[in-house]
């Protein structure tokens, strides 16, 4: 595998360089993984993009770099320590390093020369694909996508312009992944609900969420989804919640500061009983905390939202193939159980892009669910029942009258006071718990099925630890696996008792300060990580960084 980064300040246009590289080295056939650290400013600071590309699947970044584009001398500075010895920084003449493995051309003038300052990325577009072996073949279409047609021919001359004035630096790896899509986390979360049959998505813009509202919205005339950006973030649940009632499949959006908005009406949703999904894009918090940055501290606080008890799912993305067809169940739990279905995704799962195997349709016919068409005879909407769920109408789709109630209420929706009723209706409710657990779906385990350490993870540290423990095992320091989860609340029990009953010590390794997802695992299973690995810097823990602290000596924090 390879690693580049390409870093600069804000405007300086590095997220178009790195879209352009990513699709063209995709076509070459490599496996793509892309990370992004960007400030939260429109202009300045530093931002770079890490592009990891080879002949393996991987869903996780390196911090250690083959080369540096460095747009700017504080991107040398920043990350030159990261740098392979064999490495190259691929920087303008004007850029002050003396370092002995930079490679300076003369970009600016290059540019400048053939009649167009704004090129200069083209001409480092040509110099990375000569450095590492690949041809000019595919750059043409490509730049069709990012280039408007009169700069095309410009841009083209910029890139041989770049690929004529650097020698080979490393050789050609031979993928086989030129037919897979590339898109991002976000991307792949909102064709998940399209694909579910998404009619309705109402959010307030919150970084990192954004991207979801943004590509729905760009899809909506042709998905036939109406997008609604709200006033605020109360104002998005309860339209979602709405645009349910009335029989439309509706999703709505946030990160953590917009959760925290929308929890009463959370509570409405489940004592109400009407569907809804939710997504939480996890960044550091708490208030603003980094808007731009990775964490995942939520998830405490997602299970517990909303005050008083009822029955909710909590699922965390894994991976970019995780969003999508996680995305498309969600909706399926939640019609079929007529609860909040919560997705936790977070900003580096959801801006990283990486390619995927093309989703196979055939895979989520089991997730298709037919509401109630009818009823014959008096119509209970919220009828008790032996697994909790009650028939479901559509209001001016019935001759029957559909009503709801946020007050506790009888089993026609009307406002009781009764205990004996509050009794039944929070019994039957939480029934749907019962037949929910049925269909949890288990963790993944990854690694020596005969592990002495075993490690847990939910949610996007699927791609760290999977490499980490890769490369544990590889290098014969032990046997180690893993267990990351997806479904998270319920929790699913059955495989981590049976790992945990045969391995010598299990460690969490999570996103957060507190190891939220050890805490969950010893209150619900009574089971206890000896130690954890904790990040939370707003920076995404890599598998080096995980294997680093297991060499170490196991120097991390104690529970």
């Amino acid at each position: 595998m390879y690693n580049i980064l390409i870093g600069g300040a804000a405007g300086q246009g590095i997220e178009t360089t790195a879209a352009i590289l990513e699709k063209l080295l995709k076509r070459s056939g490599y496996n793509i993984f892309t990370m992004r650290d960007f400030m939260s400013r429109v202009r300045g600071g530093h931002n770079f993009s890490v592009i990891r590309f080879g002949n393996e699947q991987t869903s996780s970044h390196s911090n250690r770099f083959d080369g540096i584009i460095a747009l700017n001398d504080e991107t040398v500075e920043e990350h030159k320590k990261q740098l392979n010895e064999n490495g190259f920084i691929l920087c303008d003449s004007n850029l002050k390093t003396e370092d002995p493995r930079a490679i300076k051309i003369n970009m600016d003038n290059m540019a400048k020369k053939l009649g167009n300052p704004r090129v200069s990325g083209s001409i480092a577009l040509g110099a990375i694909l000569k450095l590492f072996g690949e041809s000019l073949d595919f750059v043409k279409d490509v730049l069709k996508d990012f280039v408007k047609e009169q700069y095309l021919e410009i841009n083209l001359k910029a890139v041989e312009e770049g690929y004529n004035n650097v020698e080979q630096r490393f050789p050609h790896l031979d993928g086989n992944f030129s037919d897979y899509i590339i898109l991002t986390g976000s991307k792949a979360l909102a064709l998940g609900a399209i694909a579910a049959g998404l009619k309705f998505y109402a959010a307030y813009p919150m970084s990192p969420s954004t991207a979801i509202m943004e590509y729905l919205a760009f899809k909506g005339d042709e998905a036939n989804i109406v997008v609604e950006q709200a006033e605020d973030e109360i104002a998005a649940i309860n339209m979602s919640i709405g645009a349910s009632f009335a029989g439309a499949r509706s999703m709505t959006g946030t990160s953590g500061g917009g959760f925290s908005l929308m929890v009463e009406a959370l509570g409405l949703s489940g004592m109400a009983e009407i569907p809804l999904v939710l997504v939480d894009v996890q960044r550091p918090g708490p208030v603003t905390g980094f808007p731009t940055r990775t964490e995942q501290s939520d998830l405490k606080f997602v299970i517990s939202a909303s005050q008083g008890e009822f029955p909710r799912m909590v699922i965390a993305l894994r991976n970019h193939e995780d969003s999508f067809y996680q995305t498309v169940r969600a909706f399926y739990l939640s019609e079929k159980y007529q609860i909040p279905v919560i997705i936790l995704s977070d900003q580096y799962l959801g801006d990283s892009s990486a390619t995927v195997k093309p989703y196979d349709l055939n895979l989520i016919e089991k997730y298709k669910f037919h509401q109630t068409e009818d009823v014959t005879g008096e119509y209970l909407r919220y009828k008790i029942t032996d697994d909790g769920i009650s028939p479901m109408l559509i209001p001016g789709k019935t001759k029957h009258f559909v009503s709801i109630d946020s007050d506790e209420h009888d089993e026609r929706g009307w406002i009781t006071e009764s205990s004996e009723v509050r009794n039944n209706m929070m019994d039957k409710r939480m029934r749907k718990l019962d037949k929910l657990k049925l269909e949890l779906q288990e963790p993944e385990f990854l690694g020596s099925e005969t592990c002495d350490t075993l490690f847990v993870g939910w949610g996007s540290t699927y791609g760290p630890i999977a490499e980490a423990v890769k490369l544990l095992n590889n290098a014969q320091h032990g046997k180690y696996g893993a267990l990351i989860f997806g479904d998270v609340y319920p929790l699913p029990r059955r495989l981590l008792e049976e790992k945990a009953s045969s391995v010598k010590q299990i460690i969490n390794i999570e996103q957060n300060a507190t190891g939220q997802l050890a805490d969950l695992i010893r209150e619900q299973t009574g089971i206890t990580c000896i130690a954890s690995i904790l990040k939370y810097d707003g920076r995404q823990i890599s598998g080096e960084e995980i294997v680093e602290k297991i060499q170490r000596g196991l120097n991390y924090e104690h529970r």
